[in-house]
């Protein structure tokens, strides 16, 4: 079998370490008042006055360029600042997805007059984005998109619908994945990119769609003829499915691939304290070394697109092992503590066992299922 290639992480150099424990003082001061439930919330933490707080000191748009507003740091710095966000439940989802992804896609993609317009607003935390591509009936397989947009002249025209958009609701702008020539037989063929504002798009229709636990973070978006000018054309026409596998790269591979359930660790540790069993210090040593191989991974892949190598791979296998951790921890938890998982409790491992249970189901299809994910991965290792 062909073996899968994850160069070793860059080692921590003293800017790193200097620059963890800055941010972590930053940190310190701006989450002071968040609960354990708040911060069990992780990345679907939405809060634009801490995103801008972001901008203001310096921690969006890391690797960008000064010229677009950047602080061309290293691929490495930024995930430190990633995973010290995720670590804290720090409130990131008014950033999260224009920083992560659809910033570097309109740095690569983009023209410079969409440079000059996104990357600046979106490194100061006043941007927001959402993501355009999944479908009803379609599951993961993008290549089935059906949304179609029509060149009419210096617009496009767009009909279709765009399921579980994060935040839609709330975010300024979507980078639609659509379809601009052929039919969903053609596949990677005809497919395109659209900058689309959530705010002012006529004929755009956002519902939201409730979660499990209550919580509106999903939405559907319905495009009825809707009017997107063509100068926002993302890249090349036809060009899409190339474009969106590039930007899966950087959603896949990250520290929220595996620490979106950290708060609940955090507070099983909290209530172990003190408890003299070996089957809870055996489980939780072997809870923290899964972790700190996930973790290693992730550095790994941060050190590829920092020599811009390709990382789908890699990061579809990240994304794979960190949604099974993430999974297993609640089942975890409940069998070395036994408490039931309530909302509604005054305690805070309760509340946040609750809240892991409701949003953990969704982990294993944000960012590609399962089935995607080892597809992408058999066919690197050449056996499919």
């Amino acid at each position: 079998m062909t073996a899968i290639p994850f160069p070793a992480p860059p080692a921590d150099s003293a800017e790193v370490i200097a620059l963890r424990a800055e941010f972590r003082a930053f940190l310190d001061q701006q989450l002071a008042s968040r609960t354990p439930r708040q911060r069990s919330d992780n990345w679907y933490g939405y809060d634009r006055g801490f995103s801008r707080a972001m901008g203001q000191a310096g921690y969006l748009g890391m690797t960008w360029p000064k010229q677009y507003g950047g602080h061309e740091r290293s691929a490495f710095e930024r995930a430190v600042i990633v995973e010290e966000c995720l670590a804290a439940g720090a409130p990131v989802g008014a950033h999260w997805i224009a920083d992560r992804q659809s910033g570097p896609s309109i740095l690569k993609f983009g023209t410079e007059a969409q440079k000059q317009a996104f990357l600046p607003r979106i490194a100061a935390g006043e941007l927001s984005f959402g993501i355009g591509m999944s479908e009803p009936d379609s599951g993961s397989d993008l290549a089935a998109t059906r949304t179609k947009a029509v060149k009419d002249g210096d617009v496009y025209r767009v009909t279709g619908t765009k399921v579980w958009t994060s935040f839609a609701h709330e975010a300024d702008y979507v980078i639609l994945f659509c379809r601009t020539s052929g039919t969903p037989a053609d596949r990677h063929m005809g497919t395109s990119q659209l900058l689309v504002d959530l705010k002012n798009t006529p004929g755009l229709t956002i519902k939201p769609i409730i979660d499990l636990a209550g919580q509106h973070h999903f939405n559907e978006m319905h495009f009825e003829d809707a009017i997107v000018p063509a100068d926002m054309l993302l890249g090349e026409e036809g060009q899409g499915w190339d474009q969106v596998m590039s930007e899966l790269a950087f959603e896949r591979s990250g520290p929220e691939r595996f620490l979106s359930s950290i708060e609940l660790m955090v507070q099983l540790i909290e209530v172990l304290k003190g408890r003299d069993s070996d089957a809870a210090q055996i489980t939780v040593g072997r809870v923290t070394a899964r972790l700190a191989v996930l973790r290693r991974l992730s550095r790994s892949v941060a050190g590829m697109l920092q020599e811009h190598q390709n990382a789908n791979l890699q990061a579809a296998i990240v994304k794979d092992v960190g949604a099974l951790f993430e999974q297993a921890l609640p089942e975890i938890a409940r069998e070395l503590i036994d408490a039931e998982a309530d909302p509604r409790a005054a305690g805070a491992y309760a509340s946040v066992l609750a809240n892991i249970v409701h949003n953990s189901p969704s982990w294993s299809l944000r960012g590609g299922t399962r089935e995607i994910l080892r597809g992408i991965i058999a066919r690197g290792l050449g056996t499919r």
